[in-house]
């Protein structure tokens, strides 16, 4: 008797191919499209997802997690950006929907995994002696990043179909060879329930208050000009500051408390020190002493060297090197040298 997969699909390439490559390995596919925020560009997802469903013989369910989605991702996104800090929703959306309820949905259904088309590896480690979360062979498209929040006793039960492969052309090739009109689909933007990816208008659109302006400050105390409300700026950030200065000048820090924007030179955008929260260990119960590993703070970033260790309720992170832009919000995540992934957590 085949085994049951409960794949989520997009309507993507890479889902698509993913139900190709699971038939082939023998598993009975049930495809599911989640209806998350209702929008034209999601019911064309859905549709594209139904046409690969029926051209490979295999079931499609389209689920309604639209509440489920508003309250743990988007108002998440609005919750955060209020408060001064800059989110990951994509984080949030693998622990809470995506390995969340999607999960309990393929239990509910009577499917021993659930497979995605996220570039990522799952195996079983002999030293962790556990199923671990590695790094995909694919460097530029590997996803761990977003991934470490998956409760570690449920990745024994999840597939990624896509682990072995190491060009996104592979994966094209293999959905126009099967006939798949999504061959040359284009990749997803960065903030799904976002379309035209301008999230300051989104954020004026769904914040019911009215824009606080205020300083714009010089790390020094000295004040520069007027910020057009907190929510337009992250850490990093140099354009659009409408203020001018002897040298380039970029955000460093936002102070909710003061309202104000503080700006500094390039070098006052390093740090060796974060603190984390809401830390999730994919390898080990929880921190017992201090650890070396590499840490990422952001998904394009570098791993960079790092000793981690519990202090109360958060963890410390040390870097060997000066980080750029540490940004409250963001995930730091944490592998070893064989790019297995210890954890995760939230910058705080």
């Amino acid at each position: 008797m085949k085994k049951k997969v409960l794949l989520g699909m997009s309507g993507g390439v890479d889902s698509s191919v993913s139900a190709i490559l699971l038939q082939q390995q023998g598993y009975e596919v049930i495809g599911c499209t989640m209806e998350l925020w209702g929008k034209d560009e999601q019911n064309k997802a859905i549709e594209d997802a139904k046409n690969v469903c029926q051209k490979l013989g295999i079931r499609h369910y389209v689920l309604n997690y639209k509440k489920e989605f508003q309250c743990h991702v988007i108002d998440n996104f609005i919750n955060e950006y209020k408060n001064a800090r800059t989110p990951n929703p994509c984080v949030e959306c693998n622990k809470n929907i995506k390995f969340g309820v999607l999960l309990q949905k393929a239990k509910e259904l009577g499917c021993e995994y659930i497979a995605t088309g996220h570039y990522a590896r799952i195996e079983y480690s002999e030293e962790y002696n556990r199923y671990v979360l590695r790094k995909s062979k694919e460097e530029k498209k590997d996803q761990t990043y977003f991934l470490y929040s998956i409760p570690k006793e449920e990745l024994q039960h999840i597939l990624f179909p896509l682990q072995e492969y190491t060009s996104k052309q592979d994966t094209r090739k293999i959905a126009k060879e099967n006939g798949l009109e999504v061959s040359e689909k284009k990749d997803s933007q960065e903030i799904c329930f976002i379309p035209d990816n301008d999230y300051k208008k989104f954020l004026k659109d769904n914040i019911n208050e009215k824009v606080k302006t205020g300083n714009i400050v010089l790390k020094t105390g000295e004040i520069l000009g007027k910020h057009q409300g907190l929510t337009n700026y992250t850490i990093g950030q140099r354009k659009g500051l409408g203020i001018s200065y002897k040298e380039p000048l970029y955000v460093i820090d936002l102070n909710k408390e003061k309202n104000e924007v503080i700006v500094g030179t390039e070098k006052d955008l390093f740090s060796k020190t974060l603190y984390a929260k809401n830390v999730n260990w994919l390898v080990f119960e929880e921190l017992n002493s201090k650890i070396e590993c590499y840490a990422k703070v952001r998904y394009r970033a570098k791993e960079a060297k790092a000793i981690v260790k519990k202090d109360e309720e958060k963890i410390k992170v040390e870097f060997d090197e000066p980080q750029r832009a540490i940004t409250p919000g963001q995930s730091v995540v944490f592998y070893d040298e064989k790019g297995i992934i210890l954890g995760g957590g939230i910058i705080i």
